[in-house]
């Protein structure tokens, strides 16, 4: 690994998102990837040691007894509600995000030799209307994989951002213009 890589797996943060899917079974991760001794390892432990009602966060397993390298926490963003909602979430969901942070390995986005002295939070969102098991965990391996190699390249860049901000839009939103006044001096109120 050249040194200007492994400076940057060993001391900064890289934060990545991404949204795969549609409706219900879409997934949408947050990761923040960091070297121990960094946030990230404040992050990750004060978050492993303060679960709370319905927010639960856990080691990510490939398999029982087998975590996935870089060690994952997963973070759910949806309460967890239901047996339904409960199996998406521990199964279907942490499968896909293990195969993902596997796949981000495998593909070189996350050095393997840096992969021991990392540590990614997973914010995931599974939506109370999902059902299928197989799509989750599809989405959420693709989103996984793109949320890290989005916060490695350090995307967006800032062109890309500024080049968007007048089309602001989710999957929950699409605003009728585009979102801001043109030419109002943002002092003058009403």
């Amino acid at each position: 690994m050249s040194d200007e890589k492994s400076g940057r797996f060993g001391h900064q943060v890289m934060i990545g998102e991404s949204f795969v899917g549609s409706g219900p079974h879409a997934a949408h991760i947050n990761t923040v990837l960091g070297g121990r001794g960094t946030a990230a390892e404040t992050a990750w432990a004060t978050a492993l040691a303060t679960p709370r009602a319905g927010f639960t966060p856990f080691v990510t397993v490939l398999r029982p007894s087998l975590p996935v390298k870089p060690l994952t926490l997963f973070v759910n963003k949806a309460e967890v509600r239901g047996d339904t909602h409960a199996a998406l979430t521990w199964g279907a969901a942490q499968a896909g995000v293990a195969g993902g942070v596997a796949d981000a390995v495998a593909e070189g986005i996350v050095p393997a030799e840096a992969a021991d002295d990392l540590l990614l939070i997973a914010a995931v969102w599974v939506d109370w209307a999902a059902e299928d098991a197989e799509e989750v965990y599809r989405n959420n391996r693709a989103a996984t994989r793109a949320a890290l190699a989005a916060g490695v390249a350090g995307a967006p860049g800032i062109a890309e951002v500024l080049a968007a901000r007048d089309q602001v839009s989710n999957p929950f939103f699409t605003p009728a213009g585009p979102g801001r006044q043109t030419g109002a001096d943002p002092g003058e109120g009403g």
